[in-house]
Parts: C-alpha cells; sequence; structure tokens
C-alpha cells in the first residue's frame, strides 16, 4: 500500500507529492500578492467585481449575520460583506497565504473597515471553526488551489448554521468549443505574457491558467457539495461557463 507522504497531486498539469502542495502554492501567491488587484482586473477586464457582485446578491446575508470568506485574499467580498453584517455582524476574512491577508488586511484599513472584520491565517481543510458558526460561507476562485477539495468542502460543511448557505465563485468549463478555444489560446498565451509584464511572474500566472484546467467541471463540483452533505445544491454558469458559480444549503 502507497504510503501517505508519497501520493501525488496536481500543481498545474504536473504532478507533486501531496504534502508539497500547500507549500507550492504558497509560493505562488507569495509572488503575486502585491500585484493580485492589478492582474485580476487586467486578466477579466475588470468582469470579476461583476461576478463578485453576483455572488453578494445570491449570499443572502444581512445585518447581523456572521460570514466566513474562505481564501478571502485582498478582501473583496469581506468589505461588501463588512458594511451588509453591519456593527453587530461580524466578518471572518481567512486565507492561508499570510503575504495576501497582510495585502488584505491593509486594503480594507484604507477603506475605513473597521470593528466587524477578523484577519484569520487558515487551511480550508481544516478550519479553525466551532460547529455551526456561520450564516454564510463564500470562497471565491481559492477552491481550485486546495490539495483536497472534498475535505475543505466537509470543513465548510460543519461550520455553516443549519439554514446557512456556501457560494463557491470559480473558474470552471465553458458551455461552447469555440469558447473554450478562444479561452485556452487567452489562458496560455496572453495570461503568462501579461504576468511577466506586470508582475514579473509569468511561472505563477501560467501555473493559475492550469489549475483551473484541472478543476472539477461544473457537475462534478455539485456531484461533490452533495457528497458532503449540502442540500439544494445548483450552480449558474456566468460569462458562458468560464465562471461558475455553486450554491449549497445545509438544514
Amino acid at each position: 500500500m502507497q504510503d501517505d507522504q508519497k501520493k501525488t497531486t496536481d500543481f498545474g498539469f504536473k504532478e507533486i507529492p501531496t504534502d508539497e502542495k500547500v507549500k507550492a502554492v504558497a509560493q505562488v501567491f507569495h509572488s503575486v500578492a502585491a500585484k493580485y488587484d492589478i492582474m485580476n482586473d487586467l486578466m477579466s477586464g475588470g468582469i470579476h467585481r461583476l461576478w463578485k457582485r453576483h455572488t453578494i446578491s445570491q449570499s443572502g446575508v444581512r445585518a447581523g449575520h456572521c460570514v466566513l470568506d474562505i481564501a478571502g485574499g485582498t478582501g473583496d467580498l469581506t468589505l461588501k460583506f463588512s458594511r451588509l453584517v453591519g456593527a453587530q455582524g461580524q466578518v471572518i476574512l481567512a486565507d492561508i497565504n499570510d503575504s495576501m491577508l497582510k495585502v488584505g488586511r491593509d486594503k480594507l484599513a484604507n477603506q475605513g473597515v473597521v470593528g466587524n472584520v477578523k484577519f484569520v491565517q487558515a487551511n480550508a481543510e481544516a478550519l479553525p471553526f466551532p460547529d455551526d458558526t456561520f450564516d454564510c460561507i463564500t470562497i471565491a476562485f481559492g477552491l481550485r488551489n486546495v490539495t483536497d477539495k472534498s475535505k475543505a468542502l466537509a470543513s465548510m460543511y460543519r461550520v455553516l448554521k443549519p439554514g446557512g448557505r456556501l457560494l463557491v465563485l470559480e473558474f470552471s468549463k465553458p458551455e461552447s468549443e469555440l469558447l473554450s478555444q478562444v479561452y485556452d489560446q487567452y489562458s496560455f498565451r496572453l495570461l503568462p505574457a501579461m504576468g511577466k509584464l506586470i508582475a514579473n511572474d509569468a511561472d505563477s500566472y501560467r501555473y493559475l491558467a492550469e489549475s483551473i484546467r484541472m478543476h472539477p467541471d461544473q457537475e462534478m463540483l455539485k456531484s461533490m457539495m452533495d457528497a458532503v452533505g449540502f442540500e439544494r445544491t445548483s450552480y449558474q454558469n456566468l460569462t458562458g461557463g468560464i465562471v461558475a458559480l455553486h450554491k449549497g444549503f445545509k438544514f
């Protein structure tokens, strides 16, 4: 029987030892943290803001709620949630990467967000929170970087309150073959070039493009959410399926 320490997992199109993936992903985000927001705007033409706005609209978050924004990075969702939950609510921005957390903390401080936001360095596979804590959990463009996605989804289910919902916003599989071909050309030719020009790091953006292709498609991710206990699971394709928003409830 193969030893767990010798098992491999995907890192983009490469196979690496499972126990090395967290460190490898961390190196990517340490490298891109300072230019992350600029690159997001350039890579998506600003459309990522619309995807995130739609996610907020589907969250059901209101005053007094407790929200967990996993892989919250530079805090785009956390900023909006902090205003929705108000002084009586709380938002926790959790990220495994301390460089991203620092950028997020500085950005939110500059936006005047204080009091109802906490920052926690945490691995999505083992969330350090009690059972039944959060009214809503979001993870935007982070699940594909997690080593054991099913374990992470189960961890999210555990800390979600009964009646709460999970929203997973992630790159997915385009609905048409033509769009898929155009998207491939963009991802593997232009993205690394932009990464080199703007962030002086082509390799990290090549990994990010590869990680999208390795992520489960819409139906597979829905099945994974079902398998750990989420109910009334569904997804919406955005921008022709380049991105999908998955939703699931805990009852």
